[in-house]
């Protein structure tokens, strides 16, 4: 009935931390190849999103939830937004729930006469089970299979090695690699107008959470991320960095905080959803820097995005190695399984209280600072000594900006198997909480039981005495845990304290600042290239 019907085929293969069918240029149409594509070689286009039920089943080593609330809802509104774009231009979203292989399969039989099946390729092993049954399924019922790469900031076919295996073990030889023999490609035009679906195809209803057998989640006034999903919220938040308040330029100043929206970019979500690309934010940072300023500001926000493309090529080079036990160094570590332990630590009850504050952050947001990444990683790593897949899959299950690669990048990287050129890295959860919350209003943020406790003394109130412990109406044990461990090294911190510790609330108000302090800026770049394994 048509002759030409390219279904493009926007496929979540892992909401959780990134197993995604390329979220980057599915949930983009003015920046996806497959659209431009599909616009040059079919009459109808029927761009397709599948609610894959193996999203929201347990996760593979310990069966945690896979797919939080937070990232769901965001994921729900991203789609409702691409679906609103989609109208805008004479196209649609068609949504289903199914397996994307038997959702693909039906689609077929449907419409009669599909020439074929698009998709950007995926780099990790469940996107990849699912991109071949989807290819099993295609050359089974005689449809032509095309494929594109995307979400990277620089192209696989660009990068300045010979072969993936020749990619470095370590990201600031890749860095120098690619800034200085790799470009970024352009951004595609935006079209006006997008080919049809075919007629008589049905949208499909976009499902709810209650749909999903997901729970809803529950807005908290205090988070660092009170964002909705989509591409337009996406720009939005774009403009507001870079041209409305020109924050873009003190982002390195600001990057390490830990309370309000705007002491980072917050464009990782987007980022992960596919809301936004990379290549689009790198050429927004061109631009201000021609017509603004360009600083080291400016150039950092480049420097994280490459940290995002180098675990994505790592995924490539090591395979599954990125999800097994000895890492990519094939290294035997005797990890613990204490459950008692690993729940204390995700329910933000360790009684380090900087540790705490950002779990509960984390699971009352599904948001959490990269500075809070790095402590209750290797806090959970190397104070705790626990499985350090039990984190990666609660960082799965919980965080909105979760990205496969990224995220199990990262534990990795965390845990001393991965692609640190650093043995032993080890962080001070005390003196990380001084650094970075040297008065407290973090932790008295989101742990509420020591508010009473005032200044940089809510970092270890195991070291107050009993009578400022019951001053504050803190019983430890009780309103809140003895802590789980204390490392040795923290004692060298427990006097360096800001001085007007004390009992009462805080002098700077209940939010407290929302900038990293001067002394401590740099402490980002220290976490990539300092010698000193004092963190």
């Amino acid at each position: 009935m048509f002759s030409k019907i390219c279904i493009a085929e926007f496929v979540m293969m892992c909401i959780c931390s990134l197993c995604h069918l390329d979220f980057d240029s599915t949930l983009v149409p003015s920046e996806n190849t497959l659209f431009h594509w599909a616009q040059r070689n079919a009459e109808y286009i029927v761009p397709l999103y599948c609610f894959d039920p193996r999203h929201y089943v347990g996760t593979y080593n310990f069966n945690l939830p896979k797919t939080g609330p937070f990232r769901l809802h965001f994921l729900l509104n991203s789609i409702k937004d691409l679906r609103n774009t989609l109208r805008s231009k004479g196209s649609n979203l068609v949504v289903r729930r199914g397996k994307p292989e038997e959702v693909v399969a039906d689609l077929i039989k449907q419409l009669g006469s599909v020439s074929s099946v698009a998709f950007h390729e995926e780099v990790t092993s469940e996107e990849l089970n699912v991109e071949k049954r989807v290819k099993e399924v295609c050359a089974r019922m005689k449809v032509k299979v095309h494929t594109c790469w995307g979400s990277t900031l620089y192209h696989r076919d660009d990068l300045p090695f010979h072969h993936i295996s020749r990619l470095p073990d370590v990201y600031t030889q890749f860095r120098k690699a690619v800034e200085t023999q790799s470009r970024v490609r352009p951004v595609f035009p935006t079209p006006e107008t997008l080919n049809p679906l075919p007629p008589g195809l049905e949208e499909g209803d976009i499902p709810t959470a209650a749909d999903l057998e997901q729970p809803e989640p529950v807005a908290d006034s205090r988070s660092a991320f009170p964002c909705s999903g989509g591409e337009s919220p996406a720009l939005e938040r774009l403009k507001h960095y870079f041209w409305d308040t020109n924050l873009v330029a003190s982002y390195k100043e600001t990057r390490n905080g830990l309370i309000g929206v705007d002491y980072s970019t917050k464009f990782a979500p987007w980022l992960a959803m596919g809301c936004i690309s990379p290549r689009y934010i790198y050429h927004q940072i061109q631009q201000y820097e021609r017509e603004r300023t360009a600083n080291q500001s400016t150039y950092w926000v480049i420097f994280e995005l490459l940290w995002r493309d180098y675990f994505k090529f790592v995924a490539v080079k090591y395979g599954n190695r990125l999800f097994q036990i000895k890492g990519l160094q094939d290294k035997h570590v005797p990890w613990k399984l204490d459950m008692k332990l690993f729940d204390a630590w995700k329910e933000g009850r360790t009684g380090v209280p900087f540790v705490d504050a950002n779990m509960r952050e984390l699971a009352m947001t599904g948001f959490m600072s990269n500075r809070g990444r790095q402590n209750v990683a290797s806090f959970l790593t190397k104070d705790l000594g626990l499985d350090w897949r039990l984190g990666a899959e609660w960082f799965e299950y919980l965080l909105i900006d979760y990205d496969v690669c990224s995220n199990y990048g990262n534990w990795l990287y965390s845990a001393g198997i991965g692609n640190d050129p650093r043995e032993n890295r080890k962080f001070n959860m005390i003196k990380q909480g001084l650094d970075y919350d040297n008065n407290g209003d973090y932790v008295r943020q989101w742990v509420p039981e020591l508010q009473r406790i005032r200044g940089g003394d809510v970092h270890t109130p195991w070291a107050l005495s009993s009578a400022a412990l019951s001053h504050a109406e803190v019983s430890l044990g009780e309103t809140y845990p003895a802590p789980v461990v204390v490392a040795p090294e923290w004692n060298r911190h427990f006097n360096k304290k800001p001085v007007g510790s004390g009992v009462g609330p805080s002098a700077r108000g209940k939010k407290g600042p929302s900038h990293t302090p001067k002394q401590h800026r740099d402490r980002g770049i220290d976490f990539y290239f300092s010698k000193s394994k004092n963190l």
